[in-house]
């Protein structure tokens, strides 16, 4: 059985580091290239669907138009109870 050296234990921790400080340098680089490309991304996309809203909906200068209908008012129930005056009693 092979018994673990101190050298080997020291490249190790070694190349640890080294890799560490690789991907810390690569993603000083590649972050804002591939966080820049996913704004541009969602930048076109909405474009895209606001434009499609816009040339859908051709309406003339003037005209009223309604979007959608407004929703059921609520009716108040007025049988709660009854009203009872309030009198300070001494």
């Amino acid at each position: 059985m092979e018994e673990a050296s101190v050298m080997g234990f020291l490249r190790t921790i070694l190349i640890l580091i080294l890799v560490y400080y690789v991907l810390k340098w690569l993603g000083r680089i590649l972050f804002p290239v591939l966080f820049q490309k996913a704004v541009r991304n969602f930048e076109n996309k909405m474009r895209q669907e606001q434009g499609q809203t816009n040339t859908s909906d051709q309406v003339k200068e003037g005209e009223t138009v309604i979007d959608r209908k407004p929703g059921p008012q609520r009716e108040t129930n007025n049988n709660v109870g009854e009203y009872v005056d309030y009198e300070e009693i001494d």
